[in-house]
């Protein structure tokens, strides 16, 4: 009987696969871990160092998932900033009367005012204020505003409304045109 057992032919398995994919992913984690200076295990000095350009340091790896959160989060955050702008467009007064500016249609309002507004819509206000003025949308003193200390700071908006949507309808198309382009684009993202 234990000769029958030797003699068998296996197939090539589902299982046999899942292993082999499975040992594949774990030698490139092995790889990796080993041209990396911040891992705990034995480093091969061998190895060459990675070679990062300017443009890629700092970025998560084309086409990993990463990459799909950030796109995802900067076509957001480019939709939460443009509401924030309309806000203060509807709301906010002329900086300047016709007579004295007669081409400057930019818009202020009062922190205070501003963030009871907003906080009905979302609690992110003075994170969304930051990347706003970050990308010159927005202009405000001080670092960080608070409620009830900065209520009386004006809010201005740094460009017409014609602007900022320009602006950032091109930064939601570029993320959309390159989550489009990512195979893991129409994947669910899984929590590790």
């Amino acid at each position: 009987m234990a000769a029958c057992v030797n003699e068998r032919v296996f197939v090539d398995s589902p299982l046999k696969s899942k292993v082999a994919l499975f040992n594949q992913v774990a030698d490139k984690h092995v790889k990796g871990q080993s041209v990396n200076p911040f891992s705990n295990g034995k480093q091969c000095g061998n190895l060459p160092r990675p070679v990062i350009s300017k443009e890629d340091y700092g970025r998560p790896p084309k086409g990993s998932l990463s990459e799909v959160r950030a796109l995802r989060a900067t076509i957001q955050v480019s939709k939460e900033m443009m509401e924030l702008c309309e806000i203060i467009n509807q709301c906010g007064q002329m900086l300047f009367t016709p007579e004295e500016k007669p081409n400057d249609s930019r818009k202020v309002i009062s922190f205070g005012e501003l963030f009871a507004i907003y906080t009905g819509i979302s609690d992110k206000v003075v994170g969304v204020l930051l990347r706003a003025r970050k990308y010159k949308l927005v202009d405000f003193e001080g670092e960080c505003l608070f409620q009830r200390r900065d209520d009386h700071v004006p809010i201005i908006l740094s460009k017409s409304m014609a602007e900022i949507r320009k602006i950032l309808m091109e930064k939601i198309e570029t993320a959309a045109k390159t989550l489009k382009e990512n195979e893991f684009a129409n994947q669910p993202l899984q929590e590790y």
